[in-house]
């Protein structure tokens, strides 16, 4: 388990990131996910059907970061990619078309990493997602995320990912996502 501590402010008390039972917590990871990706009631139903189908894949973990009072306030969840799941049927024809189809193999992938915003900057989700992959059998790790010039993409960078294809167009999806690809163990500061 690694701990963050607490700055003496109530936003910041201590953070203890370990293993998560992500099916029994679904509820309290889509709470923290509609916060930092502003989503809807909609969406938030139609996503915990994804999550809870996708623990049941071969591989899949997730790790929660939880406050000194029980609450979930962050969370990263992620498998083995396997070419057959929806993700990769959608990314596979911008990843050849980019000469970087070989990465939907032997790789683990980020299915989703989200830190309640008065949480974030503090080293969570870097935490989070050094210690998952830490945890990985494949030899790379790949992920989405919106293509803009976002914290997130910031940090996937300072860790090693790299961009892999742009402007990848997901059903139903408002804005473009980059697929990124970073070898494993990710780099540390």
């Amino acid at each position: 388990m690694l701990r963050f501590p607490g700055h003496g402010h109530r936003d910041h008390e201590d953070v203890v990131i370990g293993p998560l039972d992500l099916s029994a917590h679904v509820d309290e990871a889509l709470a923290v996910q509609a916060v930092a990706f502003g989503l809807a009631a909609d969406e938030i139903a139609v996503r915990r059907q994804i999550v809870v189908r996708h623990m049941t894949y071969p591989g899949a973990r997730a790790l929660g970061a939880t406050a000194a009072d029980g609450r979930l306030v962050g969370f990263v969840y992620g498998m083995p990619n396997d070419r057959t799941h929806w993700w990769s049927t959608v990314v596979q024809p911008y990843l050849r078309a980019q000469g970087h189809d070989a990465w939907l193999d032997d790789s683990f992938v980020i299915t989703e990493l989200h830190v309640h915003p008065r949480y974030q900057n503090r080293g969570i989700g870097r935490a989070l997602i050094t210690t998952i992959t830490d945890g990985a059998d494949e030899p790379r790790s790949i992920l989405s995320a919106i293509d803009t010039d976002s914290p997130a993409r910031g940090l996937y960078r300072s860790l090693g990912y790299v961009d892999l294809a742009r402007q990848v167009l997901f059903p139903s999806a408002p804005k473009p996502y980059a697929v990124m690809g970073a070898t494993l163990p990710l780099r540390r500061r």
